[in-house]
């Protein structure tokens, strides 16, 4: 069996000339490399004895969270972009690299004292995932361990995440 850095697609200059594209799909798209990527993930956080919660950020933190969720036999959150979610809701906004963006997730979702991993396929700036922990933590909920499938260190958004235990299962040292 091939390395999960083989099932990702690398794509140079895309979206703009100097930036090479980490495409997660060639991932999902075959059966050994989406094997590898939730085993990778699964490693990284261990038995989950020390978990109540996994959340996963919309859409490939769903993705990804989802069987994690499901192996730990752990219930399983969303946080979406805003507007996605049915009942009552807290929101945080986070910047982007042109504007804002901003995301929800049920208020009633985490409870206090809950412990909480925070899934994602990618960290590249953490604005998103910054903006989710600080709304767990709203809800009570105490995130132990955030995990991620790729990592682009070069834009250095484990900075952004250093008070909490961050892992990623791939890392890219460029952008």
């Amino acid at each position: 069996m091939k390395k999960l850095e083989e099932y990702v697609r690398s794509i140079p200059d895309f979206p703009e000339p100097g930036i090479i594209f980490r495409d997660v799909t060639s991932v999902l798209q075959d059966a050994d490399g989406l094997h590898l990527a939730i085993d990778g993930i699964m490693e990284k956080i261990g038995d989950g004895d020390d978990v109540d919660v996994i959340v996963g950020t919309e859409s490939r933190g769903f993705v990804f969270g989802m069987p994690v969720a499901y192996n730990l036999h752990k219930p399983f959150v969303m946080v979406r972009k805003k507007g996605k979610l049915p009942c009552e809701t807290i929101s945080r906004e986070y910047a982007l690299e042109y504007g804002t963006a901003t995301i929800e997730m049920h208020k009633d979702s985490i409870k206090p004292g809950q412990r909480v991993v925070v899934i994602d396929d990618l960290i590249a700036t953490g604005g998103t995932i910054e903006a989710a922990v600080k709304m767990i933590e709203e809800l009570g909920g105490k995130v132990v361990k955030i995990v991620f499938l790729m990592e682009l260190a070069g834009l250095k958004g484990r900075e952004r995440l250093k008070d909490y235990d961050v892992e990623s299962v791939i890392c890219y040292e460029g952008k």
